[in-house]
């Protein structure tokens, strides 16, 4: 547990990254731990400060860091930066680590009006947080039980089109945590709406009738965007085409190499 000194250092140091990004006059959004205690009443400590912003704002904002005397750094081209004052640290994020969750005009759309450390903020949109948590399935971290209390707090009021249509191609993915909720919570299964429950028991319905798939999908693996170590022997060893990659995914050859050399470092853990 933080000291009381730490946990005043650690907020002086968020506020005046707050004020630098409003100062810089560029769109940012607040999400991390700020946003899961917003939807949920769950309360974390934190170690950073979760910023999201649009991919082309990171650079103008990592020049405002700089600017204010942070030491900045692209951590990882794809989808992460990074500024530093001390101990402390605010991590700018703009895609998520497998490449899916690109930070683009609708989550500004539908970000919240609140407050973080007494300044006005926005938070990113639930649906955009549970989409980018809901594919978060490492070993050293699993984030479904964030999704499952963000159902529970939210999912009588989400945005279930939206919802949807971000996890796209992944449906399977939102499906299996939806069926968990129920067995979480027996008695709220009906926060989840049945039409939307039935659709998706629709679609893998349709998909178990179909043939099997052959071609190019009969060797692609879809592990690496909930596991960016856990599914590589199947791309390594076992001849698996990788689902991040371009132009079935977002990621270049490069990043992957980059994130998957990170394993062994420090894992930036607040990312969504």
């Amino acid at each position: 547990m933080p000291s009381p000194a730490g946990i005043t250092h650690a907020c002086s140091f968020y506020r005046a990254a707050l004020h630098t990004l409003r100062r810089s006059g560029t769109d940012f959004l607040v999400g991390g731990a700020y946003a899961l205690e917003r939807y949920t009443g769950i309360a974390r400590d934190t170690k950073d400060l979760d910023i999201f912003v649009r991919p082309e704002d990171c650079e103008g904002v990592l020049a405002a860091f700089a600017e204010a005397g942070f030491d900045t750094d692209l951590t990882f081209p794809h989808w992460l930066a990074k500024a530093r004052a001390g101990g402390e640290m605010v991590d700018v994020i703009f895609s998520s680590g497998n490449g899916c969750a690109r930070v683009d005009d609708e989550w500004f759309r539908y970000a919240i009006d609140d407050q973080v450390l007494d300044l006005p903020v926005r938070l990113i949109p639930v649906e955009e947080m549970i989409w980018s948590k809901g594919l978060i399935m490492e070993r050293e971290r699993y984030d479904g039980a964030d999704v499952i209390h963000l159902l529970r707090a939210r999912g009588a009021s989400l945005a279930w089109p939206r919802l949807l249509r971000r996890f796209g191609s992944s449906w399977r993915v939102l499906l299996s945590h939806m069926i968990l909720f129920g067995f979480v919570y027996p008695g709220q299964r009906d926060v989840i709406p049945a039409d939307v429950m039935r659709e998706l028991i629709a679609r893998l319905d349709r998909e178990t009738r179909a043939p099997a798939v052959d071609g190019a999908d009969a060797r692609l693996c879809r592990g690496t965007l909930l596991s960016r170590q856990q599914y590589l022997v199947d791309v390594e060893r076992w001849g698996y085409r990788d689902a991040r990659l371009r132009p079935e995914g977002t990621m270049s050859e490069a990043d992957i190499a980059a994130w998957t050399a990170a394993i062994e470092g420090p894992l930036p853990l607040d990312t969504r």
